[in-house]
């Protein structure tokens, strides 16, 4: 049984040996590759990713096309990619030789029905990209600072993993001027450098810089070389190779006259120069000390040995000696010298002192006057200073302390003992006034001793006054204000001046002058300025006054200061209408004006408000009350309404008018305003025109007639004096006789009528007379006078369209006189205006008229 099992399992293998020799038989599988047989397929491991590195390459003799492809261990790396089709197999992972030298895959192919699997092994070829590393890194080594030049003492060690020349490594240290070390380049043994010294007191730590380089190696396709740098750290270990030095040379003792044996003088110390490991000192006198001086061993500190009054020499040069000491606690060869000198001085124990006439003293007082002169001694203190002690415990200062810069001393510096001399550097700073005492501290402090003792003494000085002040003023002028109608000897404003000086010099006495004083007087004590008794102050007659005030010292020093006094304005006028009656002729369209005075100096007590209390008819005017313009109201337009409100034919209202001032309290006054109305007639011509803009303002026309006789007069003038000029330079005798030239019956005698003086009706005051009409004659002599020669005329009247026997149309205006009713102030502007026209006019009239009968004297 067992053999034909083995029979049966023998025939199993030959048959599938057959099947399968026939499935592969007719593949011809080939794998063509770039560098040579598959098996020795090698890749550097700096190809970068993506490149194609190889082309699988089979046939099927049955002509089917073949796919390819690659398959890689399970937990492995996939760092190739081929494509089925063509075979091209490219890197898709970097390839690291250090980690991964060998990559092992299969690479198979199929026609769809067949498949061939074989086992690839790649092999990754080295790059140089891995730098040297340090081995056993930190590197500190301790030495000892005696060690010998040349010595190793330390070998570093660095690997590159890299294979070749990328993979040896040399070694160098970094350049520095101070270097104490070398390294052997191949071996890294570090020593320290021939003729080189290491000194643990200059330099207890090296840091040394050591660089590991391998030999370089191509990368992709560059060379480069690669380096690693590490710090060795040297600490150098003192050795006992330095002797002890003193610290704090030069030294300086002294010797003082209540110094007693033991004393310590000085204390010198010293220290190993090996401080890593010191030793302890040891302390010996080597020489100078004559005996007198002994120095602990351990601690340094020289003391006296006897009494100073004992001492021979006043200075001592001590030679003291500084040793290591050694194990055997004994003193060593290493030491130091160093001098320590010793003075005998006198002992500080004397403090300067003051002195006056009757021995020691503390305070020195004098009297003298206020302001001496700069530069002048002081000659009432007697003053000497002293200190008992000798050489520089003798020397102090002295200086004063008190007001700055008032006085100084000299001399400033002494030894021993001086005389002191306070010299006045300020005269300005002796001043009684700023206080009758002045005090100071006399100071005496030592200079160089360290005890710095010094000494007190108080300077007094008592000043008497003198007159060396004038009065002042607390200031340059005064502002007062004072109500008007204030009662006589009324307080108006006090003026202050103030004199430092002491008795008589610092009485004060007041006076006032200038302009406008005389209203007004000042106590001569006080300075209080008041009103005269007699005096009642108006502000509408003067409201500002300024005069001066002078304030006088008993010996006639004096200041000014000036006063300015307003006088406040108090209501105390009502405001006044020219007449309780006013007369007014109102066109229609135009308005009419009241105007009231009120003759207060100031607003708001001469502000006027207007107002209409009553009107007959009622309702019809309105009046602004700031201006007084009255008006019509506004629906008002023409005569036919004004005849439809009432019915007076001659529409002649009546209405009270109301003047008040803003004062308080508030004044106020009426007047009874009657008003013609009319309608406005149209006038032509340059004189109608000027007319109607004067019908508001009589004075405004009677002042162009004023300008036009004036003129006439000196026309008239001027002919005569030709004339006259004329017939004395004639040479021709004319017999004396009577010319009788008789007038044309024609023409009229040369009159000229005066217009706008006095008028009956209100529209005359505009109307120019005819003097074909004027009934006027000149009856005062029985016989007619010729006219005179060229005796200027009137303008003619302004063309009218009326008949011969109508009467001219008078120009409708304001009705009332020219010439205003006299007021009952005589301060008001206006009537003071009014008066001072009609006076002129009238005396033009009267010279105009004297000159027309003289001229006609001469025609006869």
């Amino acid at each position: 049984m067992k053999k034909e099992k083995k029979t049966h399992a023998l025939l199993f293998l030959l048959l599938l040996q057959f099947t399968l020799g026939r499935l592969f038989f007719p593949f011809s599988f080939h794998l063509c590759f770039t560098n040579g047989n598959m098996a020795l397929f090698s890749i550097s491991e700096d190809t970068p990713v993506g490149t194609q590195i190889y082309i699988l390459n089979g046939t099927d003799p049955e002509g089917d096309p073949v796919r390819y492809g690659l398959t890689f261990e399970k937990g492995s790396k996939e760092y190739f990619r081929v494509e089925p089709k063509s075979g091209n197999v490219t890197l898709i992972q970097e390839l690291d030789r250090e980690k991964q030298g060998e990559i092992s895959l299969l690479v198979s192919i199929t026609d769809g029905r067949n498949k061939v699997v074989e086992t690839v092994r790649v092999f990754v070829t080295d790059a140089n990209d891995e730098p040297p590393e340090f081995q056993n890194l930190p590197f500190i080594i301790d030495i000892p600072e005696d060690t010998t030049p040349g010595s190793s003492i330390y070998r570093v060690q660095a690997v590159d993993k890299d294979m070749g020349s990328g993979g040896s490594v040399s070694y160098y240290l970094q350049t520095s001027p101070f270097a104490k070390f070398t390294i052997d380049g191949h071996s890294g043994i570090l020593r320290v450098k021939p003729g080189e010294t290491l000194d643990y007191e200059t330099t207890p730590t090296h840091f040394v810089t050591v660089v590991a380089k391998d030999g370089g190696g191509k990368y992709k396709g560059k060379h480069q070389v690669l380096t690693s740098t590490a710090t060795i750290t040297v600490n150098v270990i003192d050795a006992q190779d330095m002797p002890p030095c003193f610290v704090g040379t030069p030294y300086f003792g002294y010797v003082y006259e209540v110094s007693v044996p033991g004393s310590e003088i000085f204390t010198v110390y010293a220290k190993d120069g090996d401080q890593g490991n010191p030793n302890p000192i040891h302390y010996s006198i080597m020489n100078g000390s004559d005996g007198v001086f002994n120095i602990n061993s351990t601690s340094g500190c020289i003391t006296l040995t006897t009494y100073p009054s004992l001492l021979r020499n006043e200075l001592y040069e001590i030679i003291v000696k500084a040793s290591e000491v050694g194990p055997n606690e004994q003193p060593s060869d290493d030491y130091d010298i160093t001098t320590v000198t010793v003075r005998v001085v006198d002992l500080n124990n004397h403090p300067p002192t003051f002195y006056g006439e009757n021995g020691q003293q503390s305070k020195f007082e004098v009297t003298m006057y206020e302001h001496p002169p700069a530069g002048e001694i002081l000659r009432g203190f007697k003053i000497t200073v002293n200190d008992s002690d000798q050489g520089a415990n003798a020397k102090f200062k002295l200086r004063l302390v008190g007001p700055s810069r008032v006085l100084r001393v000299v001399p400033q510096t002494v030894l021993n003992e001086a005389q002191v001399t306070i010299i006045v550097e300020d005269t300005s700073g002796i001043d009684y006034e700023k206080g009758p005492t002045l005090s100071f501290k006399l100071l005496a402090v030592e200079i160089d001793t360290p005890e710095r003792f010094s000494a007190t003494a108080d300077i007094v000085i008592n000043l008497l006054d003198t007159n060396d002040n004038i009065p002042k003023f607390t200031s340059e002028y005064y502002i007062a204000r004072v109500p008007e109608n204030s009662p006589g000897g009324s307080s108006v404003a006090t003026v202050t001046a103030n004199d430092p000086d002491s008795g008589p010099w610092g009485e004060v006495k007041y006076t006032i002058y200038g302009s406008g004083s005389d209203l007004f007087a000042i106590h001569p004590s006080s300075g209080v300025i008041s009103t005269q008794p007699w005096t009642s102050l108006d502000a509408e007659v003067r409201s500002k006054y300024n005069f001066y005030v002078k304030a006088e010292d008993s010996e006639g020093k004096y200041s000014l200061a000036e006063v300015f006094i307003t006088v406040l304005d108090m209501n105390d006028h009502s405001p006044e209408f020219d007449d309780k009656l006013l007369e007014k002729t109102m066109i229609i369209g135009i308005p009419v004006r009241v105007e009231a005075v009120d003759d207060d100096a100031e607003s708001p007590n001469n502000v006027i408000q207007y107002s209409i209390m009553t009107a007959d008819p009622d309702n019809a005017f309105d009046i602004n009350a700031d201006t007084g313009e009255i008006k019509l109201k506004p629906y008002i337009k023409s005569m036919e309404i004004v005849q439809n409100i009432t019915k007076q034919k001659d529409c002649k209202w009546s209405l009270v008018v109301q003047a008040r001032d803003r004062g308080s309290p508030s004044f106020s006054t009426t007047a009874v305003v009657n008003i013609d109305i009319t309608e406005a007639t149209p006038l032509k011509g340059p004189m109608a025109a000027f007319l109607m803009k004067s019908r508001d303002n009589p004075m405004k026309a009677l002042g162009m007639v004023t300008v036009i006789i004036s003129m006439l007069v000196g026309v008239t003038v001027l002919i005569s004096t030709a004339m006259y000029m004329r017939n004395s330079k004639s040479n021709r005798i004319m017999p004396a006789r009577r010319i009788i030239r008789r007038r044309p019956r024609d023409q009229q005698p040369w009159t000229f009528k005066m217009p706008g003086i006095t008028f009956n009706h209100p529209a005359d005051k505009f109307a120019i007379g005819d003097p074909e009409r004027s009934p006027h004659r000149n009856t005062g002599n029985p016989r007619p006078k010729p006219p005179p020669p060229s005796a200027p005329s009137l303008p003619p009247p302004p063309p009218s369209n009326t008949r011969p026997r109508e009467r001219p149309q008078a120009v409708p205006t304001i009705s009332g006189a020219l010439a205003s009713k006299g007021s009952k102030k005589a301060k008001s502007s206006r009537r003071k205006e009014g008066n001072i026209s009609s006076a002129l006019v009238s005396e033009l009239k009267m010279k105009l008229e004297q000159k027309i009968i003289e001229s006609n004297q001469g025609y006869y």
